[in-house]
């Protein structure tokens, strides 16, 4: 896909090239949360789990603690949250596709202590992953990078190892073909 065609509006999911060796975005899928071409670009780390849990990071007692993901190697201090509740956490950016970003966090810590939430709903993040202006459509016509269109299943729903292969999976095609190249080609 020739840069000129890439849309890159929140939602947007970007598949790292499976020959990408940096070890920040080795085999990732990006879910962009904002995008502009005079600021940069904003989006989070989807498949890298953390040994750290939601509770391992509020002050406050949780009757959720899920695992939290690593959302970019960006201000890694940041906590961060996806979900598809935007009716009872208010203040967030619809990103498309029933996905979420944000949102008021007094809300966000009212529903983890409640103990109505879950995984298939909300997902937290440390960090995110950060272009300056210029940087992502640059990595772009390098084809570090394959933008597919996001979806809530696959954000909430799809383990976290599979994801990378599932999307490009379901892309079909030559991304199915690359669904499949091995983590280390010398080795095949």
């Amino acid at each position: 896909m020739a840069d000129s065609e890439v849309d890159l509006t929140p939602g947007t999911f970007l598949i790292s090239a499976p020959m990408m060796q940096d070890p920040n975005f080795r085999r990732s899928v990006v879910l962009l949360c904002e995008h502009n071409d005079r600021e940069g670009t904003f989006g989070l780390i989807l498949n890298r789990e953390l040994d750290v849990h939601l509770g391992d990071v509020l002050d406050d007692y949780v009757t959720y603690d899920p695992p939290l993901y690593m959302g970019g190697p960006v201000q890694r201090e940041t906590l961060h949250v996806l979900h598809t509740r935007p009716n009872e956490i208010p203040g967030g950016v619809p990103l498309g596709n029933d996905v979420t970003w944000g949102g008021n966090f007094e809300v966000v810590q009212q529903v983890v202590k409640g103990g109505d939430a879950a995984s298939d709903n909300l997902r937290f993040f440390l960090g995110y992953a950060g272009w300056g202006p210029g940087q992502l459509r640059a990595e772009l016509g390098e084809e570090a990078w394959i933008p597919a269109p996001g979806a809530a299943d696959l954000v909430f729903e799809t383990h976290p190892e599979q994801l990378w292969r599932t999307i490009l999976r379901r892309m079909g095609g030559e991304y199915a073909f690359l669904a499949n190249f091995p983590d280390d080609p010398r080795m095949n």
